[in-house]
């Protein structure tokens, strides 16, 4: 993002100033000619300074968490990782750390305590490095709910103690013996179990594969093992198979001839279990479409049944793939010209109306970044989509011509709103679909 937008205060820009050039100067030090005692000294200042300035920067997304999404210009957490090039899943990470470290306000203004005061004073200090604020949380979400609150607190102040003096590993376990002490029957309830419970993936790697993380409940464990105890089992939902089994029991000679590990036959049994769903009316609708899979992929490669395609979630998929799951299922296929990216055909095994126009924008996205992004705050039917003036009195509006809603508007010059005007429309020659 550009700073040149918004008009900083004098006296902002007087310490950041101040601030470059101490940083410059250091920079500039040849500490090669000093002691080893002094290069680690120097070194211990660097690292509480690095900390401290982390503090600033969690007060700062502590007060953007709390603005309006139209003030700053969307959601703070993609605001924010747009304007400093992070992940937004690091932009949630700072958002969360700065709600447990930062001063709460009530609604009449009164300041309220952090929700991790002592570990909130020792951070900032510049005593405490982001792994152990990661131990202390943890040990703090881990506690059973049935804890008291005065143990909590003064298990929190216990460990933020010892982490000015310990290291992070030394710290978590520290952690982990007080966490026995605490509740040394190992017992938790429900709702203990339920805060733990999740699934996340990991990011696509090179070979297109992907890593993900379960923790799994009781309950999704018990009727995961059901599934995979019928569906998993040898010469089951085999993909090497002609015409893999799904239903009824595989013959002696399909179970005798899969050679998938174990783990394989897992995930073989998931992806079945997940295909079979998709595409169900009962599943309702999701942004006005039903539940499945939007791919875009440009011509060249369809015809060369190489490369990859690109899903509506981001994920790359192999050509074959497509071309393999095209045969079976009722996905969208949405195919792009391979200069211009001028939308070409738009396929599914049952023929639709006004979703294509939908879909044919929603896929365009992967090829055109100046194209859709949902806010899920326009309230309307179709939100984020929009026509000409002249499209407005009912006619059909090629899919080419299509434009998506700009993003939510973002800090202009000294402050004022500014709506991007990415797409070439003006908001007043504007209709939803």
């Amino acid at each position: 993002m550009s700073s040149t937008c918004v008009a900083v205060p004098p006296e902002v820009t007087a310490a950041l100033e101040a601030l470059d050039a101490a940083v410059a100067r250091v920079g500039e030090l040849d500490f090669d000619r000093y002691e080893p005692a002094v290069r680690l000294r120097a070194l211990e200042r660097l690292e509480t300074a690095r900390r401290q300035q982390a503090v600033a920067s969690h007060d700062l997304i502590a007060s953007l968490a709390t603005e309006e999404f139209a003030a700053i210009g969307g959601a703070p957490h993609k605001v924010i990782a747009d304007w400093l090039r992070i992940s937004c899943a690091e932009a949630r990470r700072r958002i969360r750390n700065a709600e447990q470290l930062a001063p709460g306000r009530t609604l009449t203004g009164q300041t309220l305590p952090p929700k991790l005061p002592a570990t909130a004073a020792a951070w900032r200090s510049g005593l405490l490095d982001e792994q152990h604020l990661r131990v202390i949380q943890t040990f703090v979400h881990e506690l059973p709910d049935i804890t008291p609150l005065p143990v909590v607190v003064e298990a929190e102040r216990f460990l933020a103690e010892h982490a000015t003096q310990l290291r992070p590993d030394q710290l978590d376990k520290l952690a982990q013996r007080y966490a026995v002490l605490i509740n040394p029957d190992g017992k938790f309830s429900d709702t203990d179990r339920a805060r733990q419970r999740g699934f996340t993936w990991c990011g696509q790697r090179r070979d297109g594969m992907s890593i993900g993380k379960l923790v799994a409940s009781p309950e999704l464990r018990a009727h995961l093992d059901a599934w995979l105890a019928r569906f998993a089992a040898p010469g089951m939902c085999n993909p090497d198979d002609q015409t893999p089994c799904i239903n009824g029991t595989p013959n002696h000679e399909a179970a005798g001839k899969d050679l998938r590990t174990h783990a394989q036959r897992q995930h073989d049994a998931l992806n079945a279990l997940v295909r079979g769903q998709l595409g169900d009316p009962q599943l309702g609708m999701h942004n006005g479409l039903p539940v499945t899979v939007i791919v875009s992929t440009t011509l060249t490669e369809l015809t060369s049944g190489a490369g990859h395609a690109l899903t509506g979630g981001g994920t790359l998929l192999p050509m074959r793939d497509l071309i393999r799951m095209a045969s079976h299922a009722h996905h969208y296929l949405a195919v792009f010209d391979d200069h211009d990216n001028r939308p070409l055909y738009l396929g599914r095994t049952k023929r639709i109306a006004s979703p294509d126009q939908r879909v044919v924008l929603y896929a365009n996205k992967s090829f055109d970044d100046a194209l859709l992004d949902y806010t899920h705050a326009r309230g309307c039917l179709h939100p984020n989509i929009e026509r000409s003036e002249a499209r407005r009195a009912g006619r059909a509006t090629p899919a080419r011509r299509l434009r998506g809603a700009g993003r939510p508007a973002r800090l202009g010059s000294g402050g004022a709103l500014r709506r991007q005007r990415r797409f070439g429309v003006q908001r007043q020659a504007a209709a939803w679909l």
